[in-house]
């Protein structure tokens, strides 16, 4: 008894401290990796993030998810443009867009499951991919691209580096925080049953149609928050932001993290850009180590790296109560 208690202490003070734990995390490696690249690092995670609330937690595998990091781009990149230089105003512009692309597209392919769900997906992709690079080439810059700029508020200059990181790092706490409270809600209990057996769901009463929906426009929302705050990061917007080609990047770390934990996406995120920048600094064909990685997922660490982790935990906890 006493022990049982010992773990429920230990888990409710994890409940507690995981997000203090992430933001050290992050002051940690600052040093090592440098402003900017951190930066961009929680940035992926937030991506991440977004993706994972849909592939890992409801069960659909989404082939193009760049379209709605490229949404919130492309909205930030414009609206500072056309119609206010407010950073923060954008950044809502571009979040209000993700959650419409969500409502707009959801119906069609929120009814889909499977090969299905994750090819229309990409179709959809590359139909963005083609207003921007060709379609609306003149409005979006083309191969080009266009940059961003934001005016100077009294409070938060984004022209400093270090005020950008605080806030990006400030927003993946604020996301993760919120999906922690939304995946262990009775909402999200549910669309884990979905991911289980969708049929006995239905058979409970319950509307799934509204459920995946919901999830899908959250997810959307959330990638192009991500997208909002690469431009907020990096001043400029090219069509790379919405190649298709690039989906692989988001589907790599959640499963190298572990699909189904926050914790996971995190992982994933860091793991995956550490090898994408620093393997293709010094290998060509760095690619291939991701392959890799990939493959030892798949055989040795089916949960991913922090599945792995939390199994040797409970290995080690179970032995020593032996």
């Amino acid at each position: 008894m006493e022990r049982a208690d010992t773990r429920l202490i230990k888990r409710s003070i994890w409940q507690y401290l995981d997000v203090p734990i992430i933001a050290v995390a992050f002051l940690i490696i600052l040093p090592l990796l440098g402003i900017n690249r951190t930066t961009d690092f929680i940035i992926f995670c937030i991506f991440v993030l977004g993706f994972n609330i849909l592939y890992g937690f409801m069960g659909r595998l989404s082939f193009g998810h760049m379209l709605y990091l490229g949404t919130g781009a492309y909205t930030m990149t414009i609206f500072s443009e056309h119609i206010s230089q407010n950073p923060l105003l954008a950044i809502l512009a571009s979040i209000v867009a993700g959650a419409l692309i969500g409502v707009i597209l959801g119906p069609i392919i929120v009814r889909t499951t499977g090969a299905c769900f994750a090819l229309i997906n990409l179709a959809f992709c590359q139909v963005g991919f083609f207003l921007v690079l060709v379609a609306f080439s003149r409005q979006t810059g083309g191969e080009d691209g266009m940059s961003a700029n934001f005016s100077k508020l009294s409070f938060l200059n984004f022209g400093n580096k270090a005020v950008v990181f605080g806030f990006v790092l400030f927003c993946l706490l604020l996301t993760y925080y919120f999906l922690k409270k939304f995946t262990s809600s009775p909402f999200g209990v549910l669309i884990k049953s979905i991911k289980e057996n969708e049929t006995r769901v239905k058979f409970l009463g319950y509307n799934t149609f509204t459920y995946k929906w919901v999830t899908f426009i959250i997810s959307t929302t959330i990638s192009a928050f991500s997208g909002a705050l690469s431009i907020l990061n990096y001043g400029y917007v090219t069509p790379s932001f919405i190649d298709p080609t690039r989906a692989v990047e988001v589907i790599f770390a959640a499963l190298i993290g572990g699909s189904g934990s926050l914790y996971g996406s995190i992982i994933g995120g860091v793991v995956y850009m550490t090898i994408s920048n620093y393997l293709a600094s010094y290998i060509p064909r760095w690619e291939m180590f991701l392959g890799f990685a990939l493959l030892v997922v798949v055989f040795r660490l089916r949960t991913g790296v922090w599945g792995f982790i939390v199994g040797m935990f409970n290995k080690r906890q179970k032995v020593l109560e032996g």
